[in-house]
């Protein structure tokens, strides 16, 4: 997860990024096909790869390579959206695996002559609980699958949220967040207010005679007078 910005070098301001940047998609989809390719030419020569029926003429290099040519001269497809119920659901989502463990102490039955009982979740079946049981060995190797190898971390933060200066940089985000706020509402007063629909009757006008920044939302009712149709 990255911000939408960051904090100038000389610490004056907040650069935020474009609106519509987040993916750079025409260089994501060349990063991931020479990725691909480079992953899946490193397992031909290893011999993991195995070739059968109307594609067996690919154990041939020269068949191969011909092969990863062709893909590489090709645009490939990277699909990429936005959530279909917004930030904080992805971040909810995100937060089972980062901090969870891999089953809870609640799901666990039984342990009997070096056999597992454990509930779980069919998803094919309703979502409906059932029970299974399987050798002790293999209930730890599964468990295994969900330990990240040394070294690894699940979350690494950076930047403003780096852990020796969280504090004092978050303080001055939020500070250049209120002078940036009031900068632009003072910008929307000097400007001609654009005009829209009033979005209930479709026919009057509503300008915008006024807009409250959001650090004073909280402390200031919106009220219809805030607002002039015609």
């Amino acid at each position: 997860m990255i911000p939408a910005g960051g904090i100038c070098p000389n610490k004056s301001r907040w650069i935020s990024c474009r609106k519509r940047f987040f993916l750079p998609l025409k260089v994501l989809r060349r990063m991931f096909r020479g990725k691909f390719l480079a992953f899946l030419t490193a397992a031909f020569r290893q011999g993991k790869l195995r070739f059968w029926g109307t594609i067996k003429e690919l154990r041939n290099p020269a068949e191969f390579h011909r092969l990863v040519r062709q893909l590489r001269s090709r645009n490939w497809v990277v699909y990429a959206r936005r959530p279909f119920r917004g930030p904080q659901h992805v971040i909810q989502y995100l937060a089972r695996y980062t901090h969870r463990v891999a089953i809870s102490n609640g799901r666990l039955i039984s342990l009997q002559e070096g056999q597992v009982t454990f509930r779980w979740r069919d998803s094919a079946d309703g979502n409906r609980q059932k029970l299974m049981t399987i050798d002790a060995v293999e209930f730890i190797r599964r468990f295994l699958l969900h330990v990240l190898p040394r070294g690894f971390v699940k979350i690494r933060h950076f930047g403003f949220l780096a852990n020796r200066n969280r504090r004092e940089a978050l303080a001055l985000c939020r500070t250049l967040f209120r002078e940036t706020g009031q900068q632009h509402a003072a910008a929307d007063l000097q400007l001609p207010a654009p005009e829209r629909k009033c979005p209930a009757c479709r026919i009057g006008i509503v300008r915008v005679i006024e807009r409250i920044p959001a650090a004073a939302s909280t402390h200031r009712p919106l009220s219809l007078a805030n607002f002039n149709t015609s």
